[in-house]
């Protein structure tokens, strides 16, 4: 069932997209009297699951949900209708436009994805608002994971920049870490310190996949394993523990850090249970672990947590904004894939990482978000300039009208083809990892 739901906010995500993207196209098309012969949600080799003709278009869905399209007469596209192309260009074909309004058209589905970006993201704004924890709010520090502790941070640390650009949310701080280019400022013990960033620590943040900070919080049992040797010794969940061995100790993360010390040796816990204080001792296995989990309240409970509520014309702005940071942000991110040292490529996502991203439950925040971010990344990949996606095309014509002279059909031909042959290969690398991640 989980996957369904996954699998159904994919599918509406993408159908959203590709049909707004390909509506990009398909618009100025029309306005500058362009033939449309096809417009398609998703790729229909051989057949369609449903056509219907309506003005001289063919309007359909393909069986084979990789993307969408639109057939515009007289230019050289995923159609790759070579006997249209020996015939003298007609007055209704793309190829007999200006360079100017082919320009416009090929442009058209990249400005759709950034403007429904900028309209989802503005929307968010107004209906949601914003909420998030100031880094100037976290008074004694984070707690620090195993991967976090490998590339130097330690529990209590605060990042508060990363390559001197101050960091003003928590929710920045993994990411901004990972896209650091050289140095990461941190609070600890009172003084500031800067700690490198090199490539093997990326290597390490991208193996993780998980946060490598997060919020302390007290230490609340919230349950027990089946070896656990702390319930028998008299722990219940819903104690609040307070003290080690006598030692007042604050956060959860500090008695992980002080417990696997104790293996083989007896310990006691200070705690309040319905607001008495009692004492509870054991004895610490061999391996170091007593059999607890924490539970209580979230973490971000114990923090103070703004909200920002927008009106329309403060949402317009901020959702701009946010896009912007967005598609800078990915860009950082693509970066990496061509560091081979961060081993970054081997994070390429296909189809089942993406609907991973989708909520098990029907989350309409997380899917019109994530929706914004898959609009930002289809923008910005498809204005990449290789041949068979829309910058390929507007490399040609913005060539064109540079110089002068037009590409001929045979060199348009050929560049779509090694555009699809690179196309493919990506497509097998991103899904090939996604089948790897799955076996591991």
């Amino acid at each position: 069932m989980d996957i369904f739901i996954q699998a159904s906010q994919f599918l509406l995500s993408l159908s959203l997209l590709i049909v707004l993207h390909e509506f990009g196209h398909f618009i100025p098309a029309k306005l500058f009297n362009t033939r449309v012969e096809k417009f398609y949600l998703f790729f229909d080799p051989y057949f369609s699951l449903f056509k219907k003709k309506i003005g001289g278009t063919e309007y359909g869905i393909g069986w084979l949900p990789l993307g969408g399209y639109v057939k515009i007469s007289g230019m050289v596209d995923e159609s790759m209708d070579k006997e249209q192309l020996k015939e003298e260009p007609k007055p209704w074909e793309f190829r007999s436009k200006p360079a100017w309004q082919r320009l416009i058209i090929m442009v058209g589905g990249v400005t759709v994805n950034v403007i429904l970006a900028i309209v989802i993201y503005a929307g968010m704004m107004m209906y949601y608002g914003e909420d998030y924890l100031p880094v100037d709010g976290i008074k004694d520090g984070l707690m620090v994971d195993d991967n976090g502790k490998a590339i130097g941070l330690q529990d209590g640390d605060l990042v508060v920049a990363v390559d001197g650009k101050k960091i003003e949310r928590f929710t920045e701080i993994p990411k901004e870490i990972l896209l650091s280019e050289n140095t990461i400022s941190i609070v600890r013990d009172g003084k500031t310190i800067d700690l490198p960033v090199l490539d093997e620590h990326k290597k390490i943040l991208l193996d993780d996949q998980t946060p490598i900070v997060g919020l302390r919080f007290p230490y609340i049992v919230g349950g027990f394993t089946d070896t656990s040797v702390a319930e028998p010794a008299g722990l219940k969940v819903g104690d609040s523990i307070v003290s080690f061995n006598g030692s007042a100790i604050k956060y959860y993360d500090q008695y992980l850090d002080s417990i696997p010390k104790y293996a083989g040796r007896e310990l006691s816990f200070g705690l309040y249970r319905d607001g008495n204080f009692q004492t509870v001792s054991m004895m610490v296995p061999a391996h170091g672990k007593i059999g607890v989990y924490p539970g209580g309240k979230s973490p971000a409970f114990y923090y103070p947590v703004e909200t920002i509520k927008y009106g329309f014309f403060a949402a317009v702005p901020a959702g701009l904004s946010k896009a912007t940071t967005v598609l800078k942000d990915y860009i950082r991110q693509f970066r990496l894939i061509f560091n081979p040292d961060t081993e970054a490529y081997k994070q390429v996502g296909g189809f089942i990482a993406i609907g991973s991203q989708f909520d098990t439950e029907w989350n309409w925040e997380r899917f019109w978000s994530f929706t914004a971010f898959l609009s930002i990344m289809l923008a910005f990949l498809n204005i990449l300039p290789i041949p068979a996606l829309d910058g390929g095309h507007v490399v040609f014509v913005l060539w064109e009208m540079v110089s002068g002279r037009k590409p001929s059909d045979k060199v348009l031909e050929y560049a779509q083809v090694a555009g699809f042959v690179i196309l493919l290969s990506l497509i097998v690398l991103a899904n090939g990892n996604d089948i790897l991640k799955l076996f591991n």
